[in-house]
């Protein structure tokens, strides 16, 4: 049976209620969330055994995020606890032309803190098969970077499949290391890339010849097959790449696809309107969480590509990071049934 390590950080994330401005009202919702950590929620919650490795620190906020963890059935047993405190980002949510903000107060965290030798790999990966992360996780910090670095490799040589969402944050590389620097190191361990346009161009400086630009809202998908298959020839090493399409035509209204290549060919997914979202943070997570359950569990990846962008389209109605459905719900939307009509 499949067993999936995630590793990042999780964060305390503060939103304003609704869709209220920055202390319009004095109250803040706070909840847990973080993009490595969302994708073993999200595998939990599909019955999948998985485990998420951090830092957290030693008090009653970490004490507290663990449990939320456990709950959903994720193993904590390797988050390794530490002096310091947890990182905190504070999401305000966008409506129609106003789009959603999120300020990050995350330096010093007890993983930004962390370096090699921190956390042992070799415990961490005992059992399991598949190894996730993302391009945040590198971003927070050097030592971050490292241990990302670090982890990918063990996995590797461990024989554990890798997945890396690339997830580009202009707003996090602040070390002195540039994206390109650190992640064309972390993706020659890699064997499948989940990505954006942008991620690609920030990340891995590829960019394909005449390739939308992100802000135009509209798709190209023939650009989109040729940066996937310019992904794998200057990276040998990756079997399959995963990119999302969002279609943002408001803050409240996105349609959302994605489409998948692995080297032959190429799928692409079906087409989401989503309108009247709820909450759109942890949509990429929620793709990342659907497409390694679909790849462990169906025998066509055009099913898998079909799991994740239809669990990804649910997460999009939930508030919160995580992704609370089941695989039943996930499937009866991949079968047609989108209609929101009340469950009797």
């Amino acid at each position: 049976m499949a067993k999936v390590v995630t590793f990042g950080e999780i964060m305390l994330r503060l939103k304003s209620p609704g869709y209220e401005r920055f202390f319009q009202s004095p109250s803040l919702e706070a909840t847990f969330g973080g993009g490595e950590a969302n994708v073993s929620v999200s595998l939990a919650n599909y019955g999948m055994e998985t485990a998420f490795v951090t830092v957290l620190p030693k008090n009653d906020i970490g004490e507290a995020c663990i449990r939320e963890l456990r709950g959903f059935g994720v193993d904590v047993s390797n988050i390794v606890r530490a002096d310091g405190r947890m990182g905190i980002y504070y999401l305000e949510t966008g409506a129609v032309q106003r789009p959603s903000k999120v300020i990050y107060d995350r330096a010093g965290s007890t993983i930004c803190e962390a370096k090699v030798g921190d956390i042992d790999w070799k415990k961490a990966f005992d059992g399991a098969t598949w190894f996730h992360i993302t391009g945040i996780t590198p971003a927070i910090s050097e030592g971050a970077a490292e241990l990302s670095i670090e982890a990918a490799k063990t996995a590797k040589e461990m024989g554990l499949h890798v997945s890396c969402d690339l997830n580009y944050r202009k707003n996090l590389w602040k070390y002195g290391k540039t994206a390109d620097q650190v992640m064309t190191e972390l993706v020659k361990y890699v064997d499948t890339i989940i990505a954006n346009e942008e991620d690609f161009q920030k990340s891995l400086l590829l960019k394909a010849e005449s390739a939308n630009k992100v802000e135009d809202g509209e798709l190209n998908i023939e650009q989109y097959k040729a940066i996937a298959k310019l992904a794998m020839d200057t990276y040998p090493n990756v079997k399959r790449v995963a990119i999302t399409l969002r279609e943002s035509k408001s803050a409240n209204h996105n349609d959302w696809s994605a489409c998948l290549y692995n080297g032959k060919d190429f799928f692409l997914s079906r087409k989401y309107r989503i309108t009247d979202i709820v909450d759109r943070v942890g949509g990429g997570d929620s793709f990342g969480g659907g497409l390694i359950y679909g790849l462990n569990n169906y025998e066509s990846e055009k099913d898998a590509l079909e799991f994740a962008v239809a669990a990804s389209c649910l997460k999009h109605t939930i508030n919160g990071d995580f992704n609370r459905v089941t695989v039943a719900e996930v499937e009866s939307l991949m079968k047609g049934s989108g209609s929101g009509r009340v469950q009797r």
